[in-house]
This record gives C-alpha cells, structure tokens and sequence, in this order.
C-alpha cells in the first residue's frame, strides 16, 4: 500500500460518521513491551537474601512487587504507580495504579477483595515449627570467642551447617490453617559447623554489611559433600536492653533467609540464633524463627527499618492493623517464636582450623594445616580425625581439585569405614610441609 499523504483530508479519502479504520504498527518502531498493569509477569524461584539486603537498612517499593500465590509460593506483579500533575498518587493506595487503570468496572466485593491483600491483623504465632536446635560445642564456642575478641561490641553473623531431622514423636507441624502440609516437615536442626562470609563494619549501621562472597558456590558444595545443608544463620551482638530481642534489620534478614530456604512463604525448620554476653560475663545463646505473618510481609516488602530498632515499620502501600486500630509500626517481638537450644559434640566435625573472611585472629596457612596435621598419631588423634574440620577443608579446596579429589577425600570423612587413600595423605601432607611422619 502507498503511503498516504500526511495532509490529505477525510473527505479526500472517503472517511465520514460512522466509517472504520483498521491500523497496523511496526513492532520495530515502537517501545519495548511491558506487562501489562495488573499482569503477572513471569514467575521466578525465590533466591531470597541478596547482598542488598543484608545490607539494608530500609526496604522500598519498587515497580515490581512480590505476590504470595495460594501454594506460598511467590511471583512478581507489575505496580508502576503514577503521578497526577500536582505529584500526587493517584493509585487506589500509595506505589500502586489507579482502579480505572486495572479494571474498568468494580463491584464493592472485588474491591474489598483486592484491598484486603494489603491488609495485615497483627497476630502472634505461639509455636515454632522447630521443635529445637542442636548445636555443636566447638563451632558454637569458636563463635563466641572470636565476639570477645571486640568485648561483644562488634556485631557478625555467620550460616549454620548441619542437618534437618525428624523425630516420629514430634507432634505434626499443620500450617496456619490447621492443615498437614504434603511433605512432613523436619521437626530438629543439628548445627555442625559454621562458616562467616566476607563481611565489613558498617558505622552507619549497628549491622555488617555482607560483602561479595568468591568462595559462595565453592562453600555449598562442599557442605553437600559432607550431608550438610544451610540450616539457619547466627549473630552476635552487644547487650541490649531487656525486652529487644532482635532489631528490625535482623528480622527482615532472618525474614528473607527463611523464604530462601523454604522457596516461598511455607513453614521451615530454618532457624536463627543470636548470641551476645550477659551481666556476669557468660554468653548467651537464644534460638528463635520468624513467623509466617512475617514472612509473608517480608515477601511482599511490607516492612521497613526505621528509627526505633525494635520495631519494623510498614511501608506506606500497606496497612497494619494492631488491637484494632491500625499501626505505622510493628514491635518486632510479635514475630518472633522461640526455639529451644541443646548442646553436642559432633562426633564427625571438630573446629581447630582458623576461619576464613576474619580481619583479627589466626591466619589461613600451611603453617597453621601443619601445626594442625602434625598431631595425627598423638593423643588418639588420627589423621582423618584432624582433616574432618570444615575450614580446614574448605582450605585444601585451594591445593586439590573441588569436584574430583574432595568428593573422595569427604567420604572417607563422614564414613569412617572408607579410609583415606593414601596418595590423598602424601599430597595433603606435602601441601602443609610435613614429612612422612604423619
């Protein structure tokens, strides 16, 4: 077809009351498409706790909010606001579209529908999922020490590595509607080791920023190798006043490394511990998870950190309502359930290798692997024994190949029955400078 003159008339072309024009547009001259508004976008897996939020010190709205689907599981919706010409939001709440935009027509039943999704009733969760941690004597105490070395004034955090367990005599775990979810929830953690990623004082913070971790792939594999799996995280932090159990900063982190672990907001036995030093100078250890109304605010980024550290504030979008009567805040100790804490001793793990990513302290090196290794043959210790540490294995994926010499090497760690071939012991103990006498 021609291209019509840009001046011609509709006269000129025959157009009058009542005639239709069909239009077609080149997709290669116009913008990028987007979701529509309202429209899910494409669903993704939950990869919860970036660096950006272990950094965090406030969550905003963005153009793309997560939306909890009936399974717990979570997507991305498109909610570009928009602005009236006095820079006034016009949408039906604040960062969201206008009604007309979404839909053109509503019944009151549809709107009261949509509103109550930004709707929460404060309401504590008196059980935890858990029914306890475990943790491990030695990486526990490693922790605390390490705490002491700053008199408890310097906060860190660390991922727990261990392994998830059920007890049949446990009590099901139902979700908040009372329901038996498929899978039956493990019901215990056992923590065996600990490892801190790269972290950093932040002044502006009472929380460590985390930094970039190289080793993060290297880390999970190898805890694979070993039976292992992240099951909960730990933090240390100076004496607070009775009563502030975590800061806000602290539960949205706890909050977003729940969703992780449980791919969306569904009942997990991931848990958190904290640790700080009392007034006689012990340490204190205290286990607790987020519940699933904090979850579920988290995933949708209806809270934010403010001013008080106690309390979690609600982003404007939303609306929270506590005692009846709504609330800009939320004492962060409504979503916190407790998890009773035990001790072991791993019988497979011991913790004597200096750990990684800390700015004080032993080094990493083939001294400290020598000094570690030259006790195989005294005291009981055998050298598979003193291997069996997970920094000092992590270290030795620096001198041996990650995915064909430590699946091996691991093996013989978490079963006894298979020994450590020996070329494995010459080549390790070569690494370290040691002779034969091993």
């Amino acid at each position: 077809m021609n291209q019509l003159d840009p001046k011609a008339t509709l006269s000129s072309l025959g157009l009058s009351h009542g005639a239709m024009i069909h239009s077609r547009v080149d997709p290669s001259t116009t913008m990028e498409a987007k979701a529509a508004p309202g429209e899910e976008q494409e669903e993704k897996p939950w990869h919860g706790a970036s660096v950006d939020t272990l950094k965090s010190t406030s969550h905003s709205t963005s153009a793309v909010r997560r939306v909890i689907m009936e399974d717990g599981s979570i997507k991305l919706v498109h909610t570009d606001s928009t602005v009236g010409t006095k820079g006034q939001d016009r949408g039906f709440r604040k960062g969201m579209l206008p009604l007309r935009d979404i839909k053109m027509h509503w019944t009151l039943a549809e709107f009261s529908e949509m509103d109550s999704r930004y709707e929460f009733k404060i309401k504590r969760q008196e059980k935890a999922w858990t029914k306890g941690v475990s943790l491990d004597t030695g990486a526990c105490g490693n922790f605390q020490s390490y705490l002491r070395t700053f008199q408890f004034k310097r906060q860190r955090f660390g991922y727990l590595y261990g392994t998830y367990e059920t007890n049949d005599a446990d009590e099901i775990v139902r979700d908040e509607h009372g329901n038996v979810p498929d899978e039956k929830i493990p019901t215990r953690v056992k923590v065996e080791c600990i490892y801190e990623p790269p972290q950093q004082i932040d002044e502006s913070s009472s929380f460590p920023i985390a930094l970039e971790d190289p080793d993060e792939e290297k880390v999970e594999l190898l805890a694979s190798m070993l039976g292992l799996k992240r099951v909960g995280w730990i933090f240390g932090h100076p004496p607070r006043e009775e009563g502030f159990q975590m800061s806000s900063s602290e539960v949205l982190m706890a909050a977003e490394l729940q969703l992780e672990a449980a791919e969306g907001a569904r009942p997990t036995p991931f848990v958190t511990v904290k640790v700080t030093v009392g007034d006689d100078g012990n340490a204190s250890f205290e286990a607790f998870q987020m519940s699933l109304q904090c979850m579920e605010m988290v995933a949708e980024s209806a809270l934010d950190v403010g001013p008080q550290p106690g309390f979690s504030y609600v982003n404007d979008t939303f609306t929270l309502i506590q005692e009846g009567k709504e609330s800009k805040t939320a004492e962060n100790n409504f979503f916190l359930t407790l998890v009773p804490i035990v001790q072991h001793t791993s019988q497979t793990f011991i913790c004597e290798f200096p750990l990684a990513n800390r700015d004080h302290g032993m080094p990493q090196t083939k001294d400290q692997m020598k000094r570690q290794l030259a006790k195989s043959g005294k005291q009981g210790w055998e050298f598979i024994d003193l291997l069996s540490d997970f920094a000092l294995l992590l270290y030795l994926c620096n001198f041996l190949d990650l995915k064909s010499d430590m699946p091996k090497i691991c093996l013989s760690v978490t079963d006894r029955e298979v020994p450590l071939d020996e070329g494995y012991k010459i080549i390790i103990a070569s690494a370290a400078g040691m002779d034969s006498s091993y």
